[in-house]
């Protein structure tokens, strides 16, 4: 029941695809009041998938940050006939990804790490989010990616397959497995 309830907190406050459209175009255009809303409502998503990918809460900041400046030197390249969230993400991907290749960094998140994930949702409370957060360290890193992906970002499973370069199939089969995961972890905390 928490998770879901975090879940769907966590969904309503999912920019939606107009307004970012909107914000990339104008961004192309230069407007760096655009660029500057586009941090604010997407920055959440963008450190959730380099700390997925990095599992370093340092360089997970320094790759949000290198997005939105790429974002605002390649923001023309930007079509709108996609998906804002996923072209968005797709940058954060790329730089994690190199980040990864040139640091050879793999390992757990630590308790500190985990804490600096930004709690921009106002519902969630201090304890949910530490549940969140235990529920998810359970995962295996495909998995809490797709589960932070769809539930953080509001990515379609589909959008998510091409982000992750892989079939649909997986990840549906990697979302429900996870949501099985955080369940029963939270099952055996709430009979504690």
């Amino acid at each position: 029941m928490l998770i879901g309830a975090v879940i769907q907190t966590m969904e309503q406050e999912i920019p939606d695809r107009q307004a970012l459209d909107r914000l990339l175009i104008s961004t192309a255009h230069g407007e760096q009041e655009a660029l500057a809303e586009l941090y604010s409502r997407t920055r959440g998503a963008v450190y959730g998938m380099s700390l997925s990918i990095l599992k370093n809460a340092h360089d997970a900041q320094d790759v949000t940050q290198d997005t939105f400046v790429r974002i605002w030197e390649s923001a023309e390249q930007y079509k709108s006939s996609g998906s804002p969230m996923a072209w968005i993400l797709t940058v954060a991907r790329n730089l994690a990804l190199m980040r990864l290749r040139q640091s050879s960094r793999i390992g757990g998140l630590t308790e500190e790490e985990w804490d600096a994930i930004p709690a921009d949702a106002p519902a969630v409370t201090a304890e949910d989010r530490d549940i969140l957060q235990t529920a998810l360290a359970t995962l295996k890193d495909a998995e809490r990616q797709v589960v932070l992906l769809h539930a953080a970002s509001g990515l379609k499973f589909r959008e998510i397959a091409a982000l992750l370069e892989m079939p649909v199939s997986t990840v549906l089969s990697k979302y429900h497995r996870a949501i099985q995961k955080m369940h029963a972890h939270l099952k055996g905390v709430e009979t504690l």
